[in-house]
Parts: C-alpha cells; sequence; structure tokens
C-alpha cells in the first residue's frame, strides 16, 4: 500500500498534467507495486483537490463494463470516478480539444437519480425506481498519465486508469428524458458518427446485461464507504461502444433514435 505522502504526491502530479496540459507516465511505473485500492486512494485525494478549488461533485461514472474491455485491462469488474460540474456539457455543445488529453469519446446512457441508492442489496428494480429520467449521453474520456508511452511503449494498466478518475474528463447530456419504467433499456441502441461518418454502434444491453446493472454496482461499491448515490445526481452506466478518437474540428453525433441525438463540436 501507498503511504498517504506518495498518494498525495501522486493526485498532485495528475492535478498538474491536467492543468498544464502536459501528459505523464504511467503511476505504476513509479509504483509497479501499487494496488487498486492505492489508485483509488489517489483518485479520491485528486478529486478532494478540485473540490478545494471550488468544484462540485454532481454524480458518479462507470467504466470497463463490458466483458471485452475487461479482458483487455486484465480486471473482471468496472471501475468508477466523479462527475464534477467543470465537467458537465449539454447537446449542441462547442468544446476545445485542447482542454483535453488525448480526448476519445464514447456512448452511453445517464440516470438521474429523484431518490438516493444506498446499500448492499439493491437490485435493477431499486435503481428505476429511484430513477427521475434516462437520458442519451457521450463521455469525453481522457489520459492524463501516457496510454502508451511514446518514447519506451509502455502501456498503462487499469490501476493507472483507476488513479486517473477512470479517465473521465467530460459528459454531455442529450435533450430527451425518458421515464425508465416506459422503456426497456437494454434495447436502446446509438450509431456513434464523427464528421458524418459511422465510427461505432451498440446496444445498452453490453452493460453488464442491463445498463441498471452498472449503477446497482456502484451504489454497492460507495455503500462500502458509508456513501449514498444522492438524488439529482448523474450516473453514467457505462459505455456500449468502443472509444473513437476525437481531435481540433471533429463533429460527433450520437443517433438514439426515439431518445434523440446528442452532438457536439470540437474546436
Amino acid at each position: 500500500m501507498l503511504s498517504k505522502k506518495q498518494i498525495k504526491e501522486e493526485a498532485v502530479l495528475l492535478h498538474q498534467a491536467e492543468k498544464k496540459r502536459l501528459q505523464l507516465e504511467a503511476t505504476t511505473v513509479r509504483y509497479p507495486e501499487m494496488q487498486i485500492e492505492d489508485s483509488y486512494a489517489i483518485q479520491e485525494e485528486w478529486m478532494r483537490i478540485k473540490k478545494n478549488e471550488g468544484q462540485k461533485v454532481i454524480g458518479y461514472k462507470i467504466g470497463l463494463t463490458s466483458k471485452v474491455m475487461q479482458a483487455a485491462m486484465s480486471i473482471d469488474e468496472p471501475d468508477y470516478g466523479t462527475l464534477l460540474d467543470s465537467m458537465y456539457f449539454e447537446h449542441g455543445c462547442t468544446i476545445k480539444a485542447s482542454d483535453f488529453l488525448d480526448p476519445r469519446i464514447e456512448v452511453e446512457l445517464a440516470f438521474v437519480l429523484k431518490k438516493p441508492l444506498f446499500g448492499k442489496y439493491l437490485t435493477v428494480e431499486d435503481v428505476i425506481a429511484a430513477t427521475d429520467y434516462v437520458t442519451p449521453a457521450l463521455e469525453v474520456i481522457a489520459a492524463r498519465t501516457y496510454r502508451v508511452h511514446p518514447e519506451n511503449g509502455y502501456t498503462r494498466t487499469v490501476r493507472d486508469t483507476i488513479a486517473d478518475n477512470a479517465a473521465n474528463a467530460a459528459i454531455i447530456l442529450g435533450q430527451e428524458k425518458v421515464k425508465p419504467t416506459t422503456i426497456d433499456l437494454r434495447w436502446v441502441s446509438a450509431l456513434l458518427y464523427k464528421n458524418k461518418c459511422i465510427e461505432e454502434s451498440g446496444v445498452a444491453a453490453a452493460v453488464l446485461d442491463h445498463p441498471a446493472k452498472g449503477v446497482v454496482w456502484l451504489a454497492q461499491k460507495y455503500a462500502n464507504h458509508g456513501i449514498a448515490l444522492e438524488a439529482g445526481q448523474i450516473i453514467l452506466s457505462g459505455s456500449f461502444t468502443r472509444p473513437i478518437k476525437v481531435s481540433k474540428g471533429d463533429r460527433v453525433t450520437a443517433d438514439y433514435n426515439e431518445l434523440g441525438k446528442v452532438e457536439c463540436k470540437f474546436l
């Protein structure tokens, strides 16, 4: 386990990397024996720095929900990170690509809660009952530490990704709001376009067979720390497409059919 001093130092490095727009070597290069628990401790400390600067928690994200991505990262469960108000955008927004390090974008569903969720024995039905509405969402992911180091080829691990706030950088919410009891969320699908060319497609059941299962998993994880998911919070339930790279000049559109579109442009 890393010491409190080491955890704080790593959190400061990630914070500075984001502010200066300069990627770092992966945390596991400095601490190859660090554990998953160390990664979440670094993430928590980094979020504490951001909150001390005045940023506010608006929800949480779940990542690595598909079996393919878990196998690629050599893990057997998802990961999670924190959403802050500085990360929030809406359909039709324009975003500066240069604000993010190695940005990519994913297709998700966002659950907006009307009641708290807390406990180790929650069900999909509990999540549905606690959800005000579900809306289409895009997640911008970034890498404050190199995914693959350009000089030595070192590939960062899931421990590095978790420390890096599970790679979260921004969220873009759609305009359509649907009650989760009025639609089969497993069969929500989306087509992802970049510059009018289709890049990806997927169906929400790719997230643990039901996107609400991701929220169940997240609530149980936070319950272990005595933390509830609160009313009004946004919960990103996990991507059901692979991430695609974005850069200056790109226009990205996710078409969710009856749930509308989510679009953003990168300057």
